[in-house]
């Protein structure tokens, strides 16, 4: 870790609060490919999978807790 110096997050034990956000998206990416993903059969594949969802997720994909705008939108209104 020191030869980039990146500090990482040592919370407690089943404490994710400082995680929360990636944790979020882990859950929502595993729950809405799940089929997709097991259908994979190469590790680029799996790779280009990942990234598709990732740019909806943050360009297409509305949420109620960003007043029903995507990431992007959100950010930009900030």
């Amino acid at each position: 870790m020191d030869t980039f110096s990146i500090t990482p997050s040592m919370s407690r034990k089943a404490n994710a609060l400082d995680n929360a956000c990636m944790e979020s998206f882990f859950s929502y990416l595993k729950t809405e490919i799940h089929q997709e993903l097991r259908n994979v059969k190469t590790i680029e594949e799996a790779k280009q999978l990942i990234h598709d969802y990732i740019r909806y997720y943050n360009h297409r994909r509305i949420q109620g807790v960003l007043d029903y705008q995507t990431p992007v939108q959100y950010a930009r209104a900030s």
